[in-house]
């Protein structure tokens, strides 16, 4: 039999009560300005937000479009994205969704692919070897992952509230021979793009990097969770063409704020997926101040009155 340990017991049994009571049993917004007090920093202000932080909390509690669970949801969305702009801007999938880890057929998958869930931001994971790869860790990751509902677990993200959790598999895709794959996030604000997030260098040995610039592609000073890169990153040839294409999905959904990611893989553009609450709407910025400029971006003035 195995051994107990009582202070293992104990913590164990404390983490939970504390997760059930701040996830499970208070008000959602109790919950997120315990939260947010504790990953930001400061109060947040809900009755007059001016921060980007603060607002995308109060978007949470107050913006429910039915619209925003379909556009989450990564499988349900490609249908979506491939009628309004083409099946050619989404990554093909293989196969369908499915519920278990063990519904997979894995004997019939190409030697490279990528798994994915359809109802979190966490949980992907990439095949470049299938003789090698790990099917013991991956399928306990996705089996704990489809048993976590991402809106009580990760800040009261409310258009995850109602997802069926799926996992599903991708098409592999490779810029070139050895070049990673640069993720572009471009922030819309009412329809205009006024920040884009370049998430790079993720297999540099330093870890995930991230710049920040306008649409002109000047960086912008500040950082969020990452260091910028390591050295500067060339404008994209086909910028223009990734700033149409983000402007044709903003039009979908026509509100406050979204962040639409992009791929650029070898000169051709793909969608990669809405996000409505950047890092759960808790991620710091260096400086601060970045933090009320973006903020000044998204007008509640009215809808707060």
């Amino acid at each position: 039999m195995k051994h107990i340990h009582p202070k293992r017991c104990f913590r164990n049994t404390k983490t939970f009560i504390y997760n059930a009571f701040w996830n499970y049993l208070v008000p959602d917004e109790w919950s997120i300005k315990h939260i947010f007090r504790k990953r930001v920093g400061y109060d947040c202000d809900l009755d007059n937000p001016r921060s980007f932080n603060e607002k995308i909390q109060w978007l949470k509690l107050h913006d429910h479009n039915p619209l925003y669970p379909l556009l989450i949801d990564k499988i349900r969305v490609k249908e979506m994205v491939s009628r309004e702009l083409g099946a050619e801007y989404v990554i093909p999938m293989i196969g369908h969704g499915y519920s278990r880890f063990t519904d997979i057929p894995f004997d019939e998958l190409p030697e490279q692919f990528v798994l994915k869930c359809n109802h979190d931001a966490a949980s992907t994971i990439v095949c470049k070897d299938k003789s090698s790869f790990d099917f013991e860790k991956a399928k306990r990751k996705i089996e704990k992952a489809l048993r976590t509902n991402y809106y009580h677990y990760d800040g009261k993200q409310w258009g995850y509230k109602d997802i069926k959790p799926q996992v599903f598999v991708e098409k592999y895709m490779q810029n070139g021979k050895d070049a990673e794959l640069n993720d572009y996030k471009f922030l819309m604000f009412n329809g205009e793009c006024k920040c884009i997030f370049l998430y790079a260098e993720r297999f540099s040995g330093y870890g995930l990097k991230m710049n920040s610039y306008d649409s002109n592609w000047n960086l912008l000073p500040f950082t969020r969770h990452y260091l910028n890169t390591n050295s500067p990153i060339v404008k994209p040839d086909n910028l223009d063409k990734m700033l149409e294409v983000a402007n044709k999905l903003a039009e979908m959904v026509h509100n406050d704020f979204v962040r639409i990611d992009l791929y650029d893989i070898n000169g051709r553009i793909y969608f990669g997926e809405f996000t409505f609450y950047p890092g759960g709407g808790f991620e710091e910025f260096y400086p601060v101040e970045w933090d009320y400029v973006l903020g000044s971006w998204i007008n509640l003035t009215e809808k707060t009155k």
